[in-house]
């Protein structure tokens, strides 16, 4: 790709921003709406826990597949068709009558959303060549993220009240119409030197992985463990596994690329994402109930009691972007994961009579933690590798995102569901109050537990010893393959028939 301009390289800057605006806004929004869409559609936690899910898992499990095809047949065309059908997604999603719509049209518009994120953070990595330059891109991409979180809570409180819920997916429309037109205008093609060929055994392996590990969480407080469907996800869950690394390793161009993971610091980036992204959707869906259900507010208050925690995610995800460029990630992670730790301790002693002060207090803990996680993660996992594959590492960082997003639901909700005496429609009044106080125990000190590892890792990954194994990892694709793999710079020439596969 040639080089280009500095005002071109910020328009396409603005582009990716606007791409990820779309997607996080979308999420954010979503929540304030979640027991309004309840109580319209009649559903229940678990019904609540699909309308997230549905969309992360599909687009956890095509997020890599994206990622590699933007590679090979051109970025700019990929995320071209990724913002055409988030749109029209988008707009299914706002017509759809009941729960089961509803969620298959979630899933399009995750079709579309796999083939954004990953493919913008690919065209930034190859506009922004310069390390450092790139950091402070990249937090300002990052810091995006904290704007859909001030904006989204509050855009979509008076959308629910003054329209109704189907108006949060409508507002896509205007937004997705704007980047296709400037993406065509300003942002250049580009693809990897040497692309790499789909993997559709892969693919299917991850989405059999994801699905049944997702559908065992979600559905196992309804259905019981004494049952046999639950054994039956958990086994399909562990032969895809299996079977996923036996392949992936012969494979000439896998789909999870596992000499990625020999760098301790791109590994512990997938991980702290899956901890960070967990938090947040479950800090976000155990929020949304509390605050609407169990207090009572109307959808736009409670956006407004998640200003404290959003306003701190907007003015740290900068912040910590320039600190990553200036002296490295190590220090915005382990504040980030002190901050959403002791997030998750404070209100895991949380009682029916928590005074709002203690409320705020925690809203801005976790708003300084994930303000700061994100910048760090994101630069961790794709500045050691090559430029060549940049689609693949920023794609493999997306998934652990929104694997990391459909856990923390799962996860989370169901531990919820399972503690609530008589389902979420009967939380009103004081005593419901403690049953959720109770119930919701076990779910901040997943959090808090999150917040350890992100602490941990934080001070692992970011030490000499570290750096080495990212070095050497590095120079594996400079270096002869395995047998059955070709050096990641040679050319392969395509099978009979005259095509790539």
């Amino acid at each position: 790709m040639p080089e280009l301009s500095q005002r071109r390289r910020l328009l396409v800057l603005a582009v990716c921003c606007m791409s990820l605006l779309l997607v996080s806004l979308d999420n954010t929004v979503l929540n304030v709406a979640l027991p309004v869409m309840r109580r319209d559609l009649d559903t229940s936690v678990s019904g609540m826990q699909w309308t997230i899910d549905a969309y992360a898992l599909v687009l956890a499990s095509l997020l890599m597949l994206a990622g590699s095809t933007a590679d090979r047949i051109g970025r700019k065309r990929v995320f071209q068709l990724g913002l055409v059908i988030f749109t029209v997604g988008s707009g299914l999603c706002g017509l759809a009558p009941n729960l089961e719509l509803l969620v298959v049209f979630r899933m399009v518009q995750a079709v579309g959303g796999s083939m954004l994120n990953p493919v913008a953070m690919s065209i930034i990595t190859n506009t922004f060549t310069d390390p450092r330059e790139r950091a402070r891109a990249i937090g300002v991409w990052g810091g995006v993220v904290g704007i859909s979180m001030a904006a989204g809570p509050v855009i979509g409180g008076v959308l629910v009240e003054s329209v109704g819920w189907r108006s949060i997916f409508w507002v896509n429309l205007p937004v997705g119409v704007l980047a296709m037109a400037l993406t065509e205008r300003y942002v250049p093609e580009s693809r990897a030197p040497r692309p790499r060929r789909v993997d559709v055994v892969g693919q299917l392996l991850v989405i059999a992985l994801l699905g049944s590990v997702t559908y065992a969480i979600i559905e196992a407080p309804g259905v019981g463990l004494d049952g046999p469907l639950i054994p039956i996800c958990a086994a399909i869950a562990v032969l895809a596994l299996v079977a996923l690394l036996r392949y992936e390793r012969r494979r000439v161009d896998p789909l999870i690329e596992l000499r990625f993971f020999r760098s301790v610091p791109f590994s512990g980036a997938t991980v702290n994402a899956v901890c960070a992204f967990a938090s947040l959707s479950g800090f976000l869906f155990v929020n949304a109930l509390y605050l609407q259900e169990v207090r009572g507010l109307s959808p736009l208050d409670a956006g407004l009691w998640m200003l404290p925690m959003a306003t701190m995610c907007l003015v740290f995800a900068p912040l910590s972007g320039r600190m990553v460029g200036g002296r490295g990630p190590r220090l915005p992670l382990l504040l980030a994961g002190l901050a959403m730790g002791g997030c998750g301790v404070l209100f895991a002693g949380f009682d029916a009579h928590a005074h709002n002060a203690t409320l705020i207090t925690g809203y801005v803990l976790f708003g300084i933690g994930f303000g700061l996680v994100n910048a760090p993660i994101t630069n961790t996992a794709v500045s050691g590798m090559p430029r060549a594959q940049a689609g693949v590492a920023a794609a493999v960082a997306s998934t652990s995102r929104q694997i990391g997003t459909s856990l923390g639901v799962a996860v989370i909700g169901s531990v919820l569901a399972a503690g609530i005496v008589g389902g979420v429609a009967s939380l009103h009044g004081a005593a419901s109050a403690a049953d959720f106080a109770a119930a919701s125990r076990p779910a901040w000190w997943i959090i808090a537990g999150c917040g350890a590892v992100i602490l941990l890792l934080g001070a692992l990954t970011t030490t000499p010893w570290a750096d080495r194994t990212a070095r050497r990892a590095a120079t594996l694709f400079d270096e002869p393959a395995p047998p059955g793999r070709p050096p990641a710079n040679a050319v392969t020439c395509p099978p009979p028939g005259g095509g790539p596969s």
